[in-house]
Order: structure tokens, then C-alpha cells, then sequence
């Protein structure tokens, strides 16, 4: 029987990164019947991150290794996990909370938004028609490509450096590609750049475009103060620039900021009872792995106040 057929959980999740599989801990630890749907890879981001050194209790961990463990302990406690991708979500008038996927229809009693962000593209020429072929999202994921090669990074916070540093294992070059003259990642992670013979930043530039027929050859740089145009040859590009909220299939259920974050509170609980958001897609400050986790234990809390006052506890 398919998951969707005929069953009403406690708790749906939309999403298997740290927040979605932290609320599904807690959920689970509370009894409750748990489904967890995603799309992709269970540990969403996280697992597509070569090391993690800031995450509590494990000082260096790759963010493979810590996804399972998220996985792991979450089925642990009876959670269920289905590979689908939300197309949409609806709370019914019988206080039911559905969501539509491409393969089956879910509903349970509430219904949490776990659904992350995804990485913002540059919107460039040739990123499109380049992307797998040298145009890449995920240095964990294509670094070892370029071994022996020279590629760029685009982006100046701490994600982009860390991909930058990963890159050096493989790639002769790195160039770090920064609209600004400083980088924003962390102190640490600044001075490794400085510190490497294979980082070069170029400062105060933007990519205009990538150049290549089958693959990735060059990359078309503009300075922002001096608006020279540069050619820089490379293998692959990539980029780091940010990431847009997975938010596509809230549609008018809940409202969203300007960029399309959920707004929730720090609870998880939005205008809509019975409907929570975490993690990266709920509008926030620090977007980090700890955060995520709090913001499941906190929406933990609060799925058992509202089952409290479904319960006339």
C-alpha cells in the first residue's frame, strides 16, 4: 500500500534536512505517527557538505556521516521516510492538513514545512546550457572532476570559501570570484584562504558570463569599480551566492516574505494552526545546522501543544 492511500498521520514533514528530521525526533519521541517526505537526499544540504567542524559533540564530521546519523535517529523512534516531491498543500475545512505530491496525496493532523532552500543561480549566460558540464552547485559532488585543473568559486561567505578550500584537494587553482574587496565567511576560514597557495581571490568582480561549447572553458569577469571586462580561463565554475527557500508549493496557504521565506514564528507555528515551518525555509537570521535542530525541538513543543487542544487536553 502506498503511504498516501487512506492514511492520516499525526505529523507530515516536507523535508529531511537537520530541521525536518529534528522535528521528526521529537515528534516520534512524543508517539506520534510521523511521516517524513523528501524529495532528494535525506539530510538535504548538510549532506552534500564536505567537513562540518561547528556542529556540537563533533569536531570534525562530514556532512554525509551527520545526515545519516539525523536519518538513523529519527527512524529510530518510528518515523517513516518516502522519497516524493510536494507539489502542493491545502488545510481542509475538517482540520485535515494535505499535502499533493507528484507520486500520491498525504494528509495527516498537522503538517510541518521543512522543505529548505536550494542554490541560487547567477542567471548568467552559459550557466544554463554549461550546468553539469562544468557549472556546478556542489564541490562535495563534482570536485573530484577537476583534478589537476583550475576552477572558480563564486561567492564570499563561509560557504563558498569552504567549497574553495574543499576544491584545493583536486584542482591546481582556485579562484575565488567577490563583488566586494573583503570576504564575509568567518576569521578561521579567511585566513586558511590566505594562508593557501592555491586560493586567488579576485576582488570587486562579477561573472558576466561562462564560456564553453561542450564544457566549461573560461569565465567573463566585469570589475565593479573600473567596469573592465576580463577573460578568465577555467575548467569549472561553482557557485555560491546564496540560496532561494523551496517554497514553490505553498502557493496562498501561508505568507511569505519578499524572497519567499515562510513567516513563522521562533515556535515553528504560522497564521495557519496546524501548519508549523523550520530550518532555512522560515524566514530567520542565522541559517546553520544548530539552528535548524532548534527550531525542530521548538516546533516538537509546539506540535504537542496544538494536539493538546485538539485532545481538549
Amino acid at each position: 500500500m502506498r503511504k498516501g492511500d487512506g492514511c492520516v498521520y499525526d505529523v507530515i514533514i516536507i523535508g529531511a534536512g537537520p530541521g525536518g528530521l529534528a522535528t521528526a525526533i521529537y515528534a516520534g519521541r512524543a508517539g506520534r505517527r510521523t511521516l517524513v517526505i523528501e524529495r532528494e537526499v535525506p539530510g538535504g544540504l548538510v549532506a552534500t557538505t564536505d567537513a562540518i567542524e561547528n556542529y556540537p559533540g563533533f569536531p570534525e564530521i562530514t556532512g554525509a556521516e551527520l545526515a545519516e546519523a539525523f536519518r538513523e535517529h529519527a527512524l529510530r523512534f518510528g518515523a517513516e521516510i518516502v522519497m516524493d516531491d510536494i507539489q502542493s498543500i491545502s488545510a481542509e475545512a475538517d482540520g485535515t492538513r494535505v499535502a499533493v505530491g507528484a507520486d500520491d496525496t498525504y494528509r495527516a493532523k498537522a503538517l510541518v514545512i521543512a522543505s529548505g532552500s536550494a542554490p541560487r543561480p547567477l542567471g548568467v549566460p552559459g550557466e544554463d546550457t554549461l550546468r553539469g558540464r562544468g557549472v556546478s552547485y556542489c564541490a562535495t559532488c563534482d570536485g573530484a572532476f577537476f583534478r589537476d585543473r583550475e576552477v572558480a568559486c563564486v561567492g564570499g561567505g563561509d560557504s563558498a570559501v569552504q567549497e574553495a578550500l574543499f576544491l584545493t584537494r583536486f584542482a591546481s587553482k582556485v579562484h575565488i570570484i567577490h563583488r566586494r574587496d573583503a570576504l564575509r565567511a568567518v576569521e578561521v576560514l579567511q585566513r586558511r584562504v590566505r594562508d593557501h597557495d592555491r586560493v586567488e581571490v579576485v576582488w570587486d568582480s562579477v561573472v558576466e558570463s561562462i564560456e564553453g561549447e561542450s564544457a566549461v572553458e573560461a569565465l567573463m569577469l566585469k570589475n565593479v569599480q573600473s567596469g573592465d571586462i576580463s577573460r578568465l580561463p577555467v575548467s569549472g565554475v561553482f557557485v555560491y551566492i546564496g540560496n532561494d527557500p523551496a517554497t514553490g508549493f505553498v502557493g496562498d496557504v501561508l505568507p511569505l516574505d519578499e524572497e519567499g521565506y515562510i513567516l513563522a514564528e521562533e515556535d515553528g507555528t504560522t497564521p495557519v494552526p496546524g501548519i508549523f515551518a523550520v530550518g532555512d525555509v522560515r524566514q530567520k537570521g542565522q541559517k546553520q545546522i544548530a539552528t535548524a535542530v532548534g527550531d525542530g525541538a521548538a516546533t516538537g513543543r509546539s506540535l504537542e501543544l496544538y494536539f493538546d487542544s485538539l485532545e481538549g487536553a
